[in-house]
């Protein structure tokens, strides 16, 4: 079923991107895309204030096993958005992940492929596979 989510959603951005079709096009949409949902991030700090961002440097042992390293890292954020900033998030998202199945859709790739892909990567190295 998931499978064909993705493939459906892939299928129908090939179907609605006209105008923008060269890969050239498609590459400065997919950053233009990127940059804004790092904008509306940034912007439910600076300006709504729903989340705050309280970064420090990370505390690791280099004794201590994954699982203690795991736990005791911190993401640095701080709340959680509200329904305004969440929407506008998850619209960014949105029109990033479109630009990322046309991006895919001009390369000939299937993005379910790569998920899985890379699913099972990132399975198979599991804590080796750190990021």
């Amino acid at each position: 079923m998931k499978d064909m989510l993705i493939d459906d959603f892939q299928y129908t951005a090939q179907e609605l991107l006209v105008r923008n079709k060269s890969i050239l096009d498609l590459i400065t949409k997919y950053q233009d895309s990127n940059s804004r949902v790092n904008r509306a991030i940034i912007k439910s700090v600076t300006q709504c204030g729903c989340l705050t961002i309280s970064a420090h440097k990370q505390q690791i042992d280099d004794d201590a096993s994954f699982d203690e390293i795991k736990n005791s890292v911190d993401s640095h954020v701080e709340g959680t958005l509200c329904e305004n900033c969440r929407d506008a998030v998850e619209r960014d998202i949105g029109r990033n992940v479109f630009y990322l199945a046309s991006l895919c859709n001009s390369l000939d790739l299937n993005l379910y492929d790569i998920i899985l892909k890379e699913n099972d990567r990132i399975r198979m190295l599991g804590k080796y596979n750190l990021r």
